[in-house]
């Protein structure tokens, strides 16, 4: 099963840092959040990836031709002989293709542009942005399960400030940033038929506005409820906070590393 990244966008709230990289090359812990995302996948077995790339795709570009040919331990030959040996590899058995889908293209529109390279199979779907401890194998599970087009992974992030109850004007209880108890919102992490491409009409639609709209209306989409870690990097203050939860060691989706 091939997994489509959505990798294009300006990031405009993280100015800070897109105004010299695409948002999916900002680093928590030394790495592209994109390359986090990725080795999620590849903790379940998923080492196929299609990247939609736009905004400053050739950074992207640039990463994986200088990962694949420079990480892990080099000889470097110089003289008559000179090359370089590549030994003792430690990176996952990836196969990347960076598709070029359009600097102003909407998420559906580069969604649809990656079909050429997704075949006309059951594909995995998210964005370079977003983070989590979710179990892969139980979301392809639940979609195989119910039989319909889509499947829409559901969170309840936490939230940006405390949460008080009150008994009155006193405080009964205080929360600093629990999860968010009320509402479930989108958290990326798809699981797609190849016949949602007929669902979106265009570069300039967005997948969250009438591909996912319309999927729902004709009883296509699921939505598979994850109660444990997901973030999404919007700001810099998430940035922040994600490098933060790195630093203490917790990294809660890391699963690789254990």
């Amino acid at each position: 099963m091939k997994v489509a990244i959505l990798a294009g966008g300006k990031g405009t709230r993280l100015a800070e840092e897109t105004s010299v990289r695409p948002k999916p090359m900002v680093e928590i812990g030394g790495k592209p959040i994109l390359w986090h995302i990725m080795m999620l996948y590849s903790h379940y077995g998923f080492n196929d990836f299609a990247v939609a790339l736009g905004y400053r795709g050739h950074d992207i570009k640039r990463y994986f031709a200088d990962y694949g040919t420079l990480s892990g331990n080099l000889t470097v030959r110089l003289g008559e002989a000179a090359g370089i040996e590549r030994h003792d590899t430690p990176h996952a058995p990836w196969c990347v293709e960076l598709i070029e889908t359009g600097g102003e293209t909407l998420t559906g529109g580069r969604v649809r542009r990656l079909k050429p390279y997704l075949g006309d199979e059951t594909f995995m779907l998210t964005w370079g942005d977003g983070v989590s401890d979710i179990n892969l194998d139980a979301l392809i599970a639940f979609h195989r399960a119910h039989g319909r087009l889509a499947t829409i992974t559901a969170v309840r992030p936490q939230a940006r400030y405390g949460h008080m109850r009150f008994d009155g004007d006193r405080v009964a209880a205080f929360e600093e940033k629990p999860q968010t108890a009320e509402g479930w919102i989108n958290g990326a992490f798809f699981v797609l038929e190849p016949q949602v491409m007929d669902y979106i009409d265009g570069d300039m639609v967005m997948f969250e506005h009438a591909p996912l709209e319309n999927l729902a209306r004709d009883g296509e989409l699921m939505a598979y409820r994850h109660h444990g870690f997901w973030a999404a990097m919007d700001t810099l203050r998430d940035k922040h906070t994600l490098q933060k939860i790195w630093d203490s060691g917790d990294r809660p989706w890391a699963k690789w590393e254990r």
